[in-house]
């Protein structure tokens, strides 16, 4: 009891500090990943932990670090890219004279320049812009610079690869200017803020499998309300919506939803 106490005391003031509710993830996921970190510095208590985290700048860039899930690929399940490549993307260019496309929790930026690039395959960059958004300020640094180990990009197609990296270093390699002129990073925090709305297609993967139930029923009605109508939510290969209905949503193709007009 004492020991749930503890972290219970921790999550509010974590909340209290900077928005992040750790109440809204899984929480035997979220204890064991946190735990390990603190007694990594030698804190007995999430309490202890705390105060830490109060004094020192470089424990709390760590924490928030840690407790975000940072996991991306480039052509992640190429066959479901293959679908926006052929089919989603086009299908929205021919509907829109501009198409708006947000990466939601975009990690290191993989997933965002995969779709700038399939979209100047398409030669349509003039025509697109992509939002790309993360809670992790690190990461998105990352994202920002866009560099990438060679094993990053293993499910890059040649011809892809030949455009749109260029080698940089021994083991490195960079995207082409061009990729990023039409993303925007930013910081966000998904449970907690406000979404844009009119996007043609909203792309998060593989981050709903670490929240709570109700977290995701909340998220779900908020990607909704976010797309136009007819617009597309791309999801990951473990995060199945059921009854997508309740969201106003139709199931179009394996991890693809709709908006209902």
């Amino acid at each position: 009891m004492l020991e749930d106490k503890d972290f219970s005391l921790f999550i509010t003031k974590i909340k209290e500090k900077t928005a992040i509710d750790l109440s809204q993830y899984k929480e035997a996921q979220m204890k064991r990943r946190l735990t390990t970190l603190r007694q990594k510095y030698g804190f007995d208590t999430f309490a202890a932990y705390w105060n830490g985290l109060e004094k020192d700048k470089k424990l709390m860039t760590e924490f928030l670090d840690r407790m975000t899930i940072n996991v991306s690929e480039f052509w992640r399940n190429p066959s479901r890219w293959e679908a926006m490549e052929k089919k989603f993307l086009p299908e929205a260019l021919k509907n829109n004279s501009r198409v708006k496309i947000w990466s939601a929790a975009c990690s290191t930026g993989e997933e965002p320049y995969t779709i700038s690039m399939i979209m100047a395959e398409l030669g349509a960059h003039d025509r697109t812009s992509i939002l790309a958004t993360d809670l992790d300020n690190i990461v998105l640094q990352k994202a920002m610079q866009g560099v990438y180990q060679d094993r990053s990009v293993r499910d890059v197609p040649r011809n892809y690869m030949s455009k749109y990296f260029v080698k940089q270093g021994e083991d490195s390699l960079a995207v082409t200017p061009q990729l990023k002129r039409i993303i925007s990073f930013k910081q966000q925090n998904l449970l907690h803020d406000t979404f844009d709305t009119g996007f043609d297609i909203i792309v998060c993967r593989n981050v709903m499998i670490y929240f709570t139930e109700e977290a995701k029923h909340l998220l779900y009605h908020k990607f909704s309300k976010a797309l136009k109508p007819g617009g597309i939510l791309f999801v990951g290969s473990t995060e199945q919506i059921f009854s997508p209905s309740q969201y106003n949503l139709e199931s179009v193709e394996t991890f693809f939803y709709r908006r209902k007009a």
